[in-house]
């Protein structure tokens, strides 16, 4: 999709999200699409990260290349927050977990960044690369909360569900055209279903841009996939990331009872998104990379319940004067989202 189609996009959204029935039919329809943006699978896996029975044709040195050539292009749509305090402190609570679980150099070298975006997200790229973006600092409670989040990406850096996710994408090329092709068929239907909502039904002209509008959505959906096909987990390398993050940062010495509470967050802002609480725009990132489910917070419980870590680290003050920076800076990327979106 070229750059005028999506701009033309971007503004007939924006159209349909600024009416109460357009709103509601978005919010409606995003779970499907969200969906189809993601892989899936049926078998339930416990490796723990050992990468045991894992296709994976690709080495870590090649990981490495390609993460090189992926943050260029991540810089420009995440661009790393200007200030040193604040990005050595998220790399402190980062290698805390690194090195607490014996990960320096094997067989990656971690970094980890703060980004301005207004969404609220964590993701990693292939060999060691961990971003995370202000607002999602900013809606953490405690240090061990964020600690969950960032041994959350952790986890899938180590059991290299990038490195597998593209491997297996090389080997189904086709199978990937044919996503994209299907986003059209869904985002063409969605769009008539939008149109009925909106439009009266004798006003052909609304008809037709909003069933344009959702077949546009649908090979957004299908690129977003192939641009940044990291950020697509399936729920399996989800359920094992949660795993994994939550032992790596109760063994980094944070409580048990606080790193996973992140995830009562992710499925308490789903649970307002489809009440269409007017969330959208805030947590759309959240949704599609980190799908939220009773599972996962249960799966957190239970992990809570049977680890003896009872005296972890809850907080500290230089979370707490991090937090309170990055609900600046995320205030200021909301206003900047909410301008543009007033120009278009």
């Amino acid at each position: 999709m070229d750059k005028l189609n999506l701009n033309e996009l971007e503004k007939d959204l924006k159209r349909i999200i600024s009416t109460r029935a357009g709103r509601r039919a978005f919010l409606q329809a995003s779970p499907i699409l969200l969906a189809g943006c993601a892989t899936t699978s049926t078998s339930d896996r416990h490796r723990e990260g050992d990468n045991s029975g894992q296709q994976v044709g690709i080495t870590p040195a090649e990981e490495k290349q390609m993460t090189a050539e992926y943050i260029p292009k991540m810089a420009k749509d995440y661009p790393p927050i200007q200030h040193s305090g604040f990005q050595n402190y998220i790399t402190r609570v980062g290698q805390k977990i690194v090195q607490a679980n014996g990960l320096v150099g094997n067989p990656y070298s971690y970094n980890f960044t703060v980004v301005d975006s207004a969404g609220i997200n964590a993701f990693a790229l292939p060999a060691g690369t961990v971003y995370v973006t202000a607002p999602l600092i900013a809606m953490a409670d405690s240090e061990a909360e964020l600690a969950g989040v960032i041994g959350h990406e952790v986890g899938h850096i180590q059991a290299r569900h990038t490195a597998e996710r593209m491997y297996l994408q090389q080997k189904s090329q086709k199978k990937s055209l044919l996503w994209t092709l299907g986003g059209v068929a869904l985002g063409g239907l969605l769009g008539v279903g939008v149109g009925r909502l909106m439009c009266d039904s004798r006003d052909k002209e609304c008809l037709t841009k909003a069933t344009k509008t959702g077949a546009m959505l649908g090979v957004a959906g299908g690129l977003l996939v192939t641009k940044y096909g990291f950020m697509a987990n399936s729920r399996e390398d989800e359920m094992e990331a949660d795993r994994i993050g939550f032992r790596t940062s109760v063994k980094a010495g944070y409580h048990k009872d606080h790193v996973g509470r992140f995830y009562n967050k992710l499925l308490d802002m789903e649970k307002k998104r489809k009440q269409g609480g007017g969330m959208l725009s805030g947590i759309a990132d959240a949704m599609s990379t980190h799908p939220p489910s009773q599972e996962r917070v249960n799966q957190m419980m239970m992990m809570a319940g049977e680890a003896r870590n009872a005296n972890g680290q809850i907080s500290s003050k230089t979370f707490e004067q991090y937090r309170a920076y990055a609900k600046q800076v995320a205030a200021k990327a909301k206003a900047r989202a909410e301008a543009r979106s007033q120009q278009s």
